[in-house]
């Protein structure tokens, strides 16, 4: 299929590893530049480096999207490079979860900047950029525990379901301007603090994964290419028509749509 990506702007958070890394290459194969954000240089470098390799269009920029004035830097830098922003995918965070009362007020405020606040200042940044075109993507990644969160799973449950209200508000609001809003909730995908797990408890990484498989339906782990091909699809204008929506990509997993 061809999704129509040919000199679009891309600005990926978290874009150096699994999800985030996974989607700047598939949106770059698609032919888009690709502005990816990450806070540590060695990997962004190399990233881009691939990305270059394979015949893309990739900005680097060593950013914290917790802080206000990254946000600006990376948005920025993208009109700078590349003269518009036509897709934002909010990748960006991590999993923060405990006991609720071992839960302090910092750690609820980091998850809240970095996930959160992240989404909403770049949001806000590169909306008006989007409506000066005549339209846009922002795909906002989240996880299946926001709609059904567990014991001990805070400030991550409560955080992602945040983004959830986010996207369908957002999405409510601008798409009069044709930029659509969407979320990818994810379950459990191969990623590196999997790796660093089996490292650490000594089990073969295959052998986790397997293991961490067999309560899902489909029986296995996603990988981080499965949820770019999703991302890249709602990005596209293959996708035009879809706005306000979440999609479980989760093996079957969530009990609710």
């Amino acid at each position: 299929m061809e999704l129509g990506l040919k000199d679009k702007v891309a600005i990926v958070t978290g874009g150096t590893q699994g999800i985030g890394k996974a989607t700047a290459l598939a949106l770059a194969r698609e032919g888009a530049c690709v502005v990816i954000a990450a806070r540590g240089r060695e990997r962004l470098d190399s990233v881009a480096g691939e990305i270059r390799a394979a015949g893309g269009k990739v900005a680097a920029i060593r950013a914290d999207v917790a802080k206000a004035a990254d946000c600006a830097r990376i948005v920025s830098g993208a009109l700078e490079g590349f003269g518009r922003i036509d897709i934002l995918v909010n990748n960006a965070g991590t999993s923060s979860r405990g006991g609720f009362e071992s839960v302090s007020d910092e750690t609820w405020q980091a998850d809240l900047d970095l996930k959160l606040f992240g989404a909403i200042r770049l949001a806000r940044l590169s909306i008006p950029h989007m409506k000066k075109q005549g339209g846009g993507r922002i795909i906002n990644i989240t996880n299946i525990g926001a709609k059904q969160p567990r014991a001990q799973s805070m400030p991550t449950t409560v955080t992602r379901a945040a983004g959830l209200a986010f996207t369908k508000a957002l999405s409510k609001e601008y798409a009069p301007h044709n930029i659509l809003v969407n979320t990818v909730c994810i379950g459990l995908v191969r990623a590196g603090q999997h790796e660093r797990k089996a490292v650490a408890s000594g089990v073969g990484l295959e052998k986790l994964y397997a293991d961490m498989g067999k309560d899902i339906p489909l029986g296995r782990v996603g990988r981080a290419e499965e949820v770019a091909s999703v991302i890249a699809f709602l990005a596209s204008g293959a996708a035009s028509y879809v706005t306000g929506t979440s999609i479980n990509l989760d093996g079957g997993t969530s009990g609710v749509l």
